[in-house]
């Protein structure tokens, strides 16, 4: 096979490798934001972590949420669960990090398959 053409054939593997890997690790990323309490799912994200804090600051010590099932799900200490969704949150970017920059350290089809 001509050289060039075998580069192009290498190269557009490792691409397709390379995007795999990341929908794989955003999926992971997706699947570990999801927190559980009182039999309520919350899918954590910036926007349920602001709107806590939002209502922190507007000295609400409770609240009444509405989970990813539409059940209306009641939060006695709303300080205690902003922080323990901050820490799935940023437990959960901080591992999504570290694979995404072994995703990027890699060069070859191979390597790629090894994370």
């Amino acid at each position: 096979m001509d050289e060039r053409l075998e580069k192009a054939l290498d190269f557009s593997n490792f691409m397709v490798t390379l995007n795999n890997q990341r929908k794989l690790i955003y999926e992971k990323f997706l699947e570990n934001s999801v927190y559980y309490e009182r039999g309520g799912k919350f899918v954590v994200n910036k926007e349920l972590i602001n709107f806590c804090n939002t209502l922190l600051q507007k000295n609400q010590t409770s609240a009444i949420f509405v989970d990813d099932n539409n059940t209306p799900i009641e939060i006695d200490d709303l300080e205690e669960f902003l922080d323990k969704i901050l820490n799935v949150y940023f437990t959960n970017v901080n591992e999504y990090l570290i694979k995404f920059n072994e995703l990027k350290e890699k060069r070859t089809s191979e390597g790629l398959l090894n994370i």
